[in-house]
């Protein structure tokens, strides 16, 4: 199966990745940038992610829109329900993408967080999934944590401290 396999940084990509191809699949990744606070923080993560990706010959395609006012202008007023809007743009985006270029389906690697709210990712992908006409590919690959944590540090990757997005960067280190 051709999968487009959202993701949300390299280290989280380590073992979905892993178990996506070990499962045989064709998989090609999408780096959706626009919700990634400070600007200087997405260009690490995608600099991390294209230097992992080179090493396992990961193709993927890099969004370049950077639209943190739009992202806040969404969000302002709903900062409690903010998650729900960010899944939701990042797997529709993802959907998309996948539904243009041929692919027989979508993932995530939010699936793999154990910090995620993995319950509201899987039903608005499934949603989402209606809505495009495309199958969303359901893995929970939190099973895998441990394995992807390691080997993230073995290879000596940026590990972010917070999920991406301004509100996120202040609950880590302003509380």
């Amino acid at each position: 199966m051709k999968i487009l396999l959202h993701i949300c940084c390299g280290p989280c990509s380590i073992y979905p990745i892993k178990i996506l191809r070990r499962e045989e699949h064709d998989v090609m990744g999408f780096f959706y940038r626009r919700n990634i606070h400070p600007y200087t923080e997405c260009i690490k993560r995608e600099q991390t992610l294209k230097d992992y990706a080179e090493k396992i010959n990961l193709k993927v395609i890099y969004d370049k829109n950077y639209d943190l006012e739009g992202f806040l202008q969404n969000i302002v007023f709903r900062e409690k329900n903010r998650c729900y809007f960010c899944y939701y743009d990042r797997l529709k985006s993802t959907a998309i993408i996948a539904k243009k270029s041929k692919f027989d389906s979508f993932s995530t690697t939010l699936l793999y967080s154990k910090f995620q709210k993995h319950d509201l990712i899987k039903s608005i992908a499934e949603n989402i999934s209606q809505m495009i006409s495309i199958p969303f590919y359901y893995m929970d690959f939190r099973i895998g944590w441990k394995e992807g944590v390691l080997e993230s540090k073995e290879l000596g990757l940026y590990r972010q401290q917070y999920c991406g997005c301004i509100y996120s960067e202040n609950e880590r280190f302003n509380v």
